[in-house]
């Protein structure tokens, strides 16, 4: 690791190309590179959710699935690099394990209730950004096979998550009411 990032200004950048891991110059505005960034985007999301009082379990697996979405940026960095199954395999048991011990939900909530709960709810979103674009990459290019997969289970994982935050904090959820003019 001491070589790899042993120059961070390198200038390669600057007539808007950047470098994948294989030594491939593509546009910055290219579909993998928006995939990268939005999976970027949500890791720096759960970070920032990572700053807030949280449940020990929930710190640890966030911490998990942080090193999880760095492997999946390398992976897509890396066109032929692979994602292992194993990790959507522990997103569908921890959602499984949060699910649990909720309460049904006989209507829709609305995000919110504490802070740590309303950051999940923004990482959630982003989620579902970064599972579009890497559908939309999907379409194009080459992808890890479990990538979509894993995105789509982590943005549901991340839904649960905010409900087991605002049980913990025994914030009560809001729930949508449609109001009809």
């Amino acid at each position: 690791m001491a070589n790899r990032l042993s120059k961070i200004v390198t200038r390669t950048g600057d007539q808007g190309t950047t470098g994948l891991a294989d030594g491939t110059r593509v546009g910055k505005n290219s579909a993998r590179i928006h995939t990268i960034g939005t999976v970027d985007e949500l890791n720096s999301h759960l970070g920032l959710l990572l700053t807030e009082s949280l449940p020990h379990d929930v710190r640890a697996l966030l911490l998990r699935i942080q090193h999880d979405l760095f492997d999946l940026g390398g992976a897509l960095a890396y066109p032929v690099a692979p994602f292992a199954e194993n990790k959507l395999l522990y997103l569908d048991e921890a959602i499984a394990k949060h699910n649990a011990d909720l309460p049904p939900l006989k209507e829709f909530i609305l995000p919110g209730g504490t802070r740590a709960a309303a950051l999940c709810h923004v990482a959630r979103t982003v989620a579902r950004r970064a599972e579009r674009d890497f559908f939309e990459l999907a379409q194009i290019e080459d992808t890890p096979i479990f990538g979509l997969p894993y995105l789509n289970r982590l943005s549901d994982l991340l839904f649960v998550l905010c409900r087991v935050i605002n049980r913990a904090a025994k914030q009560l959820e809001a729930y949508w009411q449609t109001h009809n003019q």
